[in-house]
């Protein structure tokens, strides 16, 4: 199985690129470029959907033949504002250009030409609280089942408080029996608030053949091809993650862990 934790490659530029063959399975690709003001980068994509997540900064997009103008408008991550964001379908080739210093991720899955390119957000993302206790977290859904923007992509931040647990209680998504559980893909792309600081991602599937624990780091990205990924923030630390999901059909069904199932039972 591929190395579950990915580190950057670099500081600067295209810091990941991870391709389903990189990562070992069918579906998901995720990318991340660090750009200073006046760099720029373009990308066709024949098979491929994809959709744009400023992270941080402004950048300049023309794509599918369209002029989209300056998007962004959050210079740190942990201002929470909702994100701008960019759909460009398989087929069709887009431009960045970066207006000031930036972080611009990209999600990759199949797509079919279903939907035409569009902007997702801010407008209509709203910073969602889940969960109790120290479960809880904040929701900044960007495309997720409900919203019918993509052929196979599901995307979504979550905001973890310093001391906080999320992706938990623990849950799997990795067979393909709709409706009770689908076949997902997933990256987490994780950032600390302080950046010197870590996070913890345990990756794990309930008959032990896959039990992976790792301490993540400001801008690593962690595969999650099947099981259970909880996430911890530590006491101190605020932790950011963007998910890029995706597998043969556009339904986010999962299955707890049956060691934790009695928490929702719990709290429902």
């Amino acid at each position: 199985m591929a190395e579950l934790l990915r580190k950057p490659v670099s500081k600067h530029g295209k810091t990941h690129d991870i391709t389903p063959q990189t990562a070992g399975w069918n579906y998901v690709g995720f990318s991340l470029h660090h750009l200073d003001e006046g760099e720029k980068f373009s990308e066709y994509n024949d098979e491929n959907e994809i959709l744009i997540v400023m992270i941080e900064g402004l950048a300049h997009f023309t794509g599918a033949g369209t002029d989209w103008g300056i998007l962004g408008d959050r210079m740190n991550v942990f201002e929470k504002t909702p994100p701008h964001c960019l759909y460009v379908p398989n087929g069709s080739e887009f431009e960045c250009t970066a207006k000031t210093a930036c972080v611009v991720a990209i999600g990759k899955a199949p797509g079919i030409g279903g939907h035409k390119a569009r902007k997702i957000g801010p407008d209509g993302i709203v910073l969602t609280e889940r969960g109790t206790g120290t479960n809880k977290r904040f929701i900044n859904n960007i495309a997720m089942e409900n919203e019918d923007y993509c052929d196979s992509l599901l995307v979504t931040e979550v905001f973890t408080p310093s001391g906080h647990w999320s992706s938990y209680p623990s849950h799997r998504h990795d067979e393909d029996d709709f409706p009770r559980i689908t076949y997902l893909e997933e990256t987490y792309y994780h950032r600390l608030n302080p950046a010197s600081g870590f996070g913890i991602q345990r990756v794990y599937t309930e008959d032990g053949s896959l039990d992976e624990t790792m301490a993540v780091s400001d801008g690593d990205v962690v595969l999650v091809p099947k099981g259970h990924h909880p996430c911890a923030a530590p006491y101190g630390f605020e932790m950011y993650y963007l998910n890029i999901m995706a597998g043969p059909l556009r339904k986010w069904r999962f299955l707890p862990d049956p060691a934790v199932e009695w928490i929702l039972e719990r709290d429902s």
